[in-house]
């Protein structure tokens, strides 16, 4: 079944760029031209001059093509391109008084070549408007893939100067209550930045990176805050996975904002597992005795939702259980 769809796209491309790619124009000329003076070839016990016909059908081809249907149809011009196919009728009518292009004898007249007239003005307009057709839903569709990589771009942008000041403010703390963790915090501080100014630059990062991203970023939780735990489990085949980066970021950093407790220790436990092309990601942390007032996900977990619906709009499905002492999410992704 995916091979058959594969084969439908690739057909479907393929007769796409031939209606309207500039670099095919001359082939799809050369077809219509052939096409015409092989039915006219054909016709040669009918029609009297198949050559005055043919250079007068491929004449009118042409002109409605180039001239009508885009200087008049295209701008809404209706009632000027309908005269304009009722003048061409008229002289076609006066022409044929003096000259009939049909053999006597075959019993055909003029309003059978009227009749033929107004099939290549239909055909040639058909073919104008189903090629703009194409090219505005093209259009249309790198509009919106514009706008949805700008979003992500965005949204992206915005996880990472959250970030940034929450540890940085941390760092100013510690400067004056702890010099020597104040240090240890700043040279994992680079080590994320390398990651998030290197690595999650592409669209693309590998699972492993994003997790030890993680990793890095709990440790220097746990040297901030002397009662902090946290578990990272990983389970099946997590090598050679692509994602997003930065995806889960805005779940753990909700974890540990959330869950500072003053009073017991504190916990954040991460589990991944991939298998049968999904990855399966969960999210736990402890919630404080003290509740805070403001203890809503904020600006980070609205930015990831609406990631996620960008990212994988059919394919993810996200669950968040807020119960009184645990605040867990659950995401899985198709892959």
């Amino acid at each position: 079944m995916n091979d058959f769809n594969h084969q439908q796209l690739t057909s479907e491309n393929v007769l796409f760029r031939f209606i309207i790619s500039p670099d095919r124009r001359i082939f799809r000329h050369l077809l219509l031209i052939v096409f015409i003076g092989t039915v006219l070839y054909n016709s040669t016990s009918v029609i009297a001059n198949p050559i005055v016909v043919f250079v007068y059908f491929i004449v009118l081809f042409y002109i409605n093509m180039y001239v009508l249907v885009p200087k008049l149809l295209f701008k809404n011009r209706n009632i000027e391109y309908c005269l304009s196919v009722v003048s061409i009728l008229v002289v076609v009518a006066i022409c044929g008084y003096f000259f009939n292009p049909f053999n006597k004898e075959n019993g055909l007249n003029i309003p059978l070549f009227s009749f033929l007239t107004v099939l290549l003005l239909a055909a040639s307009s058909s073919i104008k408007l189903f090629q703009k057709g194409m090219k505005d839903k093209q259009l249309i569709y790198e509009l919106e893939q514009s706008k949805t990589y700008a979003e992500l771009e965005q949204l992206k942008n915005q996880i990472n100067p959250h970030f940034l000041f929450n540890m940085l403010n941390n760092a100013n703390v510690l400067t004056k209550k702890d010099p020597e963790k104040a240090s240890q915090v700043l040279i994992k501080l680079s080590d994320l930045l390398r990651y998030q100014l290197y690595d999650s630059a592409r669209d693309k990062v590998l699972l492993t990176s994003d997790i030890h991203f993680l990793e890095d970023f709990l440790n220097l939780e746990k040297v901030r805050r002397d009662s902090f735990d946290f578990l990272i489990s990983k389970e099946g085949n997590l090598s050679g996975v692509q994602i997003p980066p930065l995806l889960f970021i805005s779940f753990v950093e909700n974890a540990v904002k959330h869950n500072n407790d003053a009073t017991k220790s504190s916990y954040v436990n991460l589990f991944f597992d991939v298998r049968n092309d999904e990855l399966f990601f969960k999210c736990i942390n402890s919630k404080p005795v003290l509740k805070s007032i403001n203890n809503t996900g904020g600006l980070g977990l609205t930015n990831i939702k609406r990631r996620l619906e960008l990212l994988f709009p059919t394919a993810h499905s996200l669950n968040i259980e807020d119960d009184p002492e645990r605040y867990c999410v659950t995401l899985t992704i198709k892959l």
